[in-house]
Protein backbone atom coordinates (compact mmCIF):
# COMPACT_ATOMS: atom_id res chain seq x y z
CA UNK A 1 0.00 0.00 0.00
CA UNK A 2 1.40 3.38 -1.02
CA UNK A 3 1.90 6.33 1.33
CA UNK A 4 -1.00 8.17 -0.34
CA UNK A 5 -3.33 5.23 0.11
CA UNK A 6 -2.38 4.97 3.78
CA UNK A 7 -3.15 8.66 4.27
CA UNK A 8 -6.49 8.36 2.49
CA UNK A 9 -7.49 5.55 4.84
CA UNK A 10 -6.36 7.36 8.00
CA UNK A 11 -8.43 10.47 8.71
CA UNK A 12 -6.07 11.75 11.40
CA UNK A 13 -2.97 11.23 9.28
CA UNK A 14 -4.65 12.97 6.35
CA UNK A 15 -5.74 15.89 8.54
CA UNK A 16 -2.23 16.35 9.91
CA UNK A 17 -0.68 16.23 6.44
CA UNK A 18 -3.20 18.75 5.08
CA UNK A 19 -2.44 21.06 8.01
CA UNK A 20 1.31 20.80 7.32
CA UNK A 21 0.93 21.51 3.61
CA UNK A 22 -1.42 24.45 4.18
CA UNK A 23 0.94 25.86 6.82
CA UNK A 24 3.90 25.69 4.47
CA UNK A 25 1.91 27.42 1.74
CA UNK A 26 0.81 30.12 4.15
CA UNK A 27 4.33 30.71 5.42
CA UNK A 28 5.70 30.99 1.88
CA UNK A 29 3.07 33.61 1.02
CA UNK A 30 2.99 35.61 4.26
CA UNK A 31 6.55 35.71 5.62
CA UNK A 32 8.04 37.68 2.68
CA UNK A 33 5.54 40.47 3.34
CA UNK A 34 7.36 41.27 6.60
CA UNK A 35 10.72 42.00 5.00
CA UNK A 36 10.11 43.07 1.38
CA UNK A 37 10.60 46.83 1.07
CA UNK A 38 7.80 47.25 -1.47
CA UNK A 39 5.08 45.46 0.50
CA UNK A 40 3.69 48.85 1.51
CA UNK A 41 4.34 51.67 -0.93
CA UNK A 42 6.64 54.50 0.09
CA UNK A 43 4.79 57.80 -0.14
CA UNK A 44 6.46 61.19 -0.26
CA UNK A 45 5.77 63.72 2.47
CA UNK A 46 3.51 65.65 0.08
CA UNK A 47 1.51 62.55 -0.85
CA UNK A 48 1.13 60.96 2.56
CA UNK A 49 -1.72 62.26 4.66
CA UNK A 50 -2.86 58.83 5.83
CA UNK A 51 -4.17 58.98 9.38
CA UNK A 52 -6.23 56.78 11.69
CA UNK A 53 -9.99 57.14 11.41
CA UNK A 54 -11.64 59.75 13.60
CA UNK A 55 -14.02 58.51 16.29
CA UNK A 56 -17.05 59.14 14.06
CA UNK A 57 -15.45 57.55 10.98
CA UNK A 58 -14.43 54.53 13.01
CA UNK A 59 -17.98 54.04 14.26
CA UNK A 60 -19.22 54.32 10.67
CA UNK A 61 -16.75 51.70 9.54
CA UNK A 62 -17.95 49.33 12.25
CA UNK A 63 -21.57 49.80 11.15
CA UNK A 64 -20.49 49.22 7.54
CA UNK A 65 -18.87 45.91 8.54
CA UNK A 66 -21.76 44.92 10.82
CA UNK A 67 -24.28 45.35 8.01
CA UNK A 68 -22.15 43.28 5.61
CA UNK A 69 -21.65 46.10 3.09
CA UNK A 70 -18.34 44.47 2.07
CA UNK A 71 -20.33 41.54 0.68
CA UNK A 72 -21.52 43.74 -2.20
CA UNK A 73 -18.90 46.51 -2.34
CA UNK A 74 -15.16 45.96 -2.70
CA UNK A 75 -12.62 48.63 -1.77
CA UNK A 76 -9.86 47.58 -4.15
CA UNK A 77 -9.25 49.17 -7.54
CA UNK A 78 -6.91 47.04 -9.61
CA UNK A 79 -4.12 48.56 -11.75
CA UNK A 80 -5.94 48.15 -15.06
CA UNK A 81 -7.11 50.89 -17.40
CA UNK A 82 -10.82 50.02 -17.25
CA UNK A 83 -10.70 49.99 -13.44
CA UNK A 84 -8.92 53.32 -13.20
CA UNK A 85 -11.17 54.98 -15.78
CA UNK A 86 -14.27 53.99 -13.83
CA UNK A 87 -13.15 54.31 -10.21
CA UNK A 88 -9.94 56.33 -10.08
CA UNK A 89 -6.34 55.59 -9.12
CA UNK A 90 -5.66 51.97 -8.25
CA UNK A 91 -5.62 51.09 -4.55
CA UNK A 92 -2.41 51.21 -2.52
CA UNK A 93 -1.62 48.93 0.40
CA UNK A 94 -0.55 52.04 2.32
CA UNK A 95 -4.13 53.30 2.29
CA UNK A 96 -5.25 50.33 4.38
CA UNK A 97 -2.43 50.27 6.91
CA UNK A 98 -4.76 51.28 9.77
CA UNK A 99 -7.64 49.02 8.66
CA UNK A 100 -8.38 46.04 10.91
CA UNK A 101 -9.65 44.19 8.94
CA UNK A 102 -9.07 45.78 5.53
CA UNK A 103 -11.99 45.91 3.11
CA UNK A 104 -10.28 44.79 -0.09
CA UNK A 105 -12.10 42.16 -2.10
CA UNK A 106 -13.52 41.23 -5.46
CA UNK A 107 -17.31 41.14 -4.94
CA UNK A 108 -19.09 43.90 -6.81
CA UNK A 109 -22.82 43.57 -6.71
CA UNK A 110 -22.55 47.31 -6.17
CA UNK A 111 -19.72 49.62 -7.30
CA UNK A 112 -16.29 49.71 -5.71
CA UNK A 113 -16.14 52.31 -2.92
CA UNK A 114 -12.39 52.83 -2.63
CA UNK A 115 -12.64 56.39 -4.07
CA UNK A 116 -16.21 57.30 -3.14
CA UNK A 117 -15.10 59.97 -0.64
CA UNK A 118 -16.16 63.50 -1.66
CA UNK A 119 -17.76 62.17 -4.86
CA UNK A 120 -21.25 62.87 -3.53
CA UNK A 121 -22.65 65.25 -0.94
CA UNK A 122 -23.61 64.19 2.58
CA UNK A 123 -27.24 64.74 1.65
CA UNK A 124 -26.92 62.39 -1.33
CA UNK A 125 -25.46 59.63 0.86
CA UNK A 126 -28.19 60.06 3.50
CA UNK A 127 -30.95 59.80 0.91
CA UNK A 128 -29.22 56.88 -0.79
CA UNK A 129 -28.95 55.00 2.50
CA UNK A 130 -32.57 55.79 3.41
CA UNK A 131 -34.01 54.71 0.05
CA UNK A 132 -31.43 53.63 -2.55
CA UNK A 133 -33.93 53.30 -5.41
CA UNK A 134 -35.01 56.92 -5.03
CA UNK A 135 -31.63 57.84 -6.54
CA UNK A 136 -30.56 54.66 -8.36
CA UNK A 137 -33.72 52.95 -9.69
CA UNK A 138 -31.92 49.71 -10.62
CA UNK A 139 -30.30 49.31 -7.19
CA UNK A 140 -30.81 46.10 -5.19
CA UNK A 141 -29.39 47.63 -2.03
CA UNK A 142 -31.55 47.37 1.14
CA UNK A 143 -32.95 50.45 2.85
CA UNK A 144 -30.96 51.65 5.87
CA UNK A 145 -33.25 54.38 7.19
CA UNK A 146 -33.03 52.76 10.64
CA UNK A 147 -29.47 54.07 11.00
CA UNK A 148 -31.00 57.38 12.05
CA UNK A 149 -32.76 55.76 15.00
CA UNK A 150 -29.58 54.46 16.67
CA UNK A 151 -27.37 56.83 18.64
CA UNK A 152 -23.69 56.04 19.12
CA UNK A 153 -22.20 54.98 22.44
CA UNK A 154 -19.14 57.14 23.15
CA UNK A 155 -17.87 54.85 25.92
CA UNK A 156 -17.75 51.98 23.48
CA UNK A 157 -16.02 54.19 20.90
CA UNK A 158 -13.14 54.82 23.29
CA UNK A 159 -12.81 51.11 24.00
CA UNK A 160 -12.62 50.38 20.28
CA UNK A 161 -9.89 52.96 19.79
CA UNK A 162 -7.88 51.57 22.71
CA UNK A 163 -8.16 48.07 21.25
CA UNK A 164 -6.90 49.30 17.88
CA UNK A 165 -4.01 51.10 19.56
CA UNK A 166 -2.90 47.72 20.91
CA UNK A 167 -2.37 46.47 17.35
CA UNK A 168 -0.43 49.51 16.17
CA UNK A 169 -2.96 52.18 15.22
CA UNK A 170 -1.40 55.44 16.51
CA UNK A 171 -4.22 56.79 18.65
CA UNK A 172 -3.17 59.01 21.55
CA UNK A 173 -4.57 59.64 25.02
CA UNK A 174 -6.06 62.85 23.64
CA UNK A 175 -7.92 60.80 21.02
CA UNK A 176 -9.25 58.47 23.72
CA UNK A 177 -10.42 61.28 25.99
CA UNK A 178 -12.12 63.12 23.11
CA UNK A 179 -13.87 60.06 21.64
CA UNK A 180 -17.11 60.28 23.62
CA UNK A 181 -17.58 63.96 22.91
CA UNK A 182 -16.81 63.45 19.20
CA UNK A 183 -19.78 61.11 18.78
CA UNK A 184 -22.15 62.69 21.31
CA UNK A 185 -25.60 63.11 19.77
CA UNK A 186 -24.51 61.43 16.54
CA UNK A 187 -26.37 58.49 15.06
CA UNK A 188 -25.30 55.60 12.87
CA UNK A 189 -26.32 57.47 9.72
CA UNK A 190 -23.92 60.31 10.58
CA UNK A 191 -21.18 57.78 11.22
CA UNK A 192 -21.59 55.79 8.01
CA UNK A 193 -21.67 58.95 5.90
CA UNK A 194 -18.50 60.21 7.62
CA UNK A 195 -16.79 56.90 6.85
CA UNK A 196 -17.86 56.89 3.20
CA UNK A 197 -16.73 60.48 2.75
CA UNK A 198 -13.16 59.72 3.85
CA UNK A 199 -12.63 56.71 1.58
CA UNK A 200 -9.88 57.36 -0.95
CA UNK A 201 -9.19 60.93 0.13
CA UNK A 202 -6.07 60.53 2.24
CA UNK A 203 -3.39 60.08 -0.45
CA UNK A 204 -2.42 62.96 -2.73
CA UNK A 205 -1.44 61.07 -5.88
CA UNK A 206 1.30 62.29 -8.19
CA UNK A 207 0.26 62.32 -11.85
CA UNK A 208 1.88 59.51 -13.84
CA UNK A 209 3.73 57.95 -10.90
CA UNK A 210 3.78 54.16 -10.65
CA UNK A 211 3.64 53.25 -6.96
CA UNK A 212 4.33 49.57 -7.68
CA UNK A 213 8.01 50.19 -8.44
Amino acid sequence: MSFQEKLERNIWGLSIMVAIVVSIGGIVEIVPLFYLDNTVEKLSKEEDSIRPYTALELEGRDVYIREGCYLCHSQMIRPFRDEKERYGHYSLAAESKYDHPFQWGSKRTGPDLARVGSKYSNEWHIQHLRAPRSLVPESVMPNYAFFEDHLLDGVLTEKKMRALAMVGVPYSEDDFSAAAEAVRGKNEMDAVVAYLQVLGTMVKFEEGKDYRE
